[in-house]
């Protein structure tokens, strides 16, 4: 049985890969349908930059985000200027978690919206309908399982983030730890026990991830 302090923590993940999820959904959806419909010069670069986070170390990714983000970084010192700290907050913790999952998201969605007919959309176009319309009355809902799916493990994805969290949002009780760092941080102290406790809760709860995104999967195959 989880301790309220390990409640907490477990949590404190949940929320912030829920955070995350929604954080990339949208963006996400538009690069994957863009991926999938569309060619242009530069097309191939685009699709490596948004796979290099699968292959980079996460603390390398990490270690970016740190310095892009940081009170000296292009990106945080104008964030300061706001009045917007990043680094070392909870926003951090969801900013890791939403660039290491982002990659799995389109690598999901893309297939999903290829393979979507073109005909249909070309049918409703000559119907009259606009760009918009056709998307959201035709493409997305058709290409929906595999965008849930997709979710489903991008959700997955950031509730196990460890490497580019730790680096950029680091390990404050209460305010930035998370059960992938939690659980490294008792390992270190050598409580195993409390460890293990807090790794079976991140086993059910990956597991439960897993068998609805494989169960999500098989249901256009059961009404065939």
């Amino acid at each position: 049985m989880l301790s309220p302090p390990e409640w907490q923590i477990l949590g404190f993940s949940l929320a912030a890969a829920g955070g995350s999820t929604l954080l990339i959904l949208a963006p996400g959806i538009v690069l994957s349908w863009w991926l999938a419909r569309f060619r242009w010069p530069g097309k191939s670069l685009v699709e490596t930059l948004v796979s290099l986070p699968l292959v980079m170390p996460p603390v390398a990714t990490g270690f970016l985000l740190l310095r892009l983000l940081g009170r000296r970084g292009p990106f945080g010192s104008w964030l300061e200027s706001l009045g917007i700290d990043v680094v070392f907050t909870w926003k951090a913790v969801v900013l890791a978690m939403a660039v290491m999952s982002f990659p799995l998201l389109v690598r999901t969605l893309r297939p999903a919206f290829e393979a979507v007919e073109p005909r249909l959309e070309q049918i409703a176009r000559t119907l009259g309908a606009g760009g918009l319309r056709v998307f959201f009355t035709i493409t997305l809902p058709l290409a929906a399982r595999g965008v849930a799916s997709g979710a489903l493990l991008a959700f997955a994805r950031a509730l196990g983030e460890f490497g580019a969290t730790v680096i950029v949002a680091g390990n404050i009780p209460g305010k930035t730890t998370t059960a992938s760092v939690e659980i490294f941080h008792l390992i270190q102290l050598g409580k195993d026990a409390e460890a293990l406790r807090l790794m079976g809760a991140m086993v059910v709860a990956s597991f439960a991830l897993l068998w609805l995104h494989e169960g999500w999967l098989r249901k256009p195959r059961l009404r065939r």
